[in-house]
């Protein structure tokens, strides 16, 4: 592992993430939301937003997965990262999340609530470092990892990239 990423690991306090990577949770709001509000999809009361940071190596990716909410990618340094997303209608756009605008990189990337969602680094033997905000906030029981199989009969039109992005 790169001494840099170790360096960041050991600072920030991060630990492995389930769907590849390693995070923190930076901040949960102390305002919640009623589940009641929220709608049935929600199994409880939610935080208004929370926030982390999320390092991902070039050995590895983030697995697809979706939540409920919407959540915010911003970008903070390494490599640029890749974000596949495969939304609600079948469609799929691999954003690029990096501070280059003039190569089309974006510093933020907004992935919609339910949105199938990986991503990967551009460049090797580097690392990515991110940060996630969630609103409403982030929630375990909200947290879905893709299965193989299931992803690529529903989407059959992405079985490359559904392949090389889960477990």
């Amino acid at each position: 592992m790169l001494a840099q990423v170790q360096h960041l690991i050991e600072k920030l306090g991060l630990l492995p993430h389930p769907e590849g990577g390693f995070y923190k949770e930076i901040y949960r709001s102390e305002v919640m939301i009623p589940q009641k509000v929220l709608g049935e999809d929600f199994t409880g009361d939610r935080n208004s937003c929370t926030s982390i940071y999320f390092l991902l190596t070039a050995d590895n990716f983030s697995a697809f997965h979706r939540i409920k909410q919407d959540e915010i990618w911003h970008y903070y340094s390494g490599s640029p990262l890749f974000v596949h997303v495969i939304d609600r209608q079948g469609n799929y756009i691999r954003h690029e999340v990096g501070i280059d605008v003039n190569k089309g990189q974006t510093p933020q990337l907004i992935v919609p609530a339910g949105c199938w969602f990986a991503s990967n680094i551009k460049e090797e033997n580097s690392y990515s470092l991110v940060g996630c905000t969630v609103s409403p906030g982030f929630d375990f029981d909200d947290f879905e990892l893709a299965k193989k199989e299931k992803l690529m009969n529903e989407f059959p039109q992405h079985s490359k990239i559904i392949t090389e992005l889960t477990r």
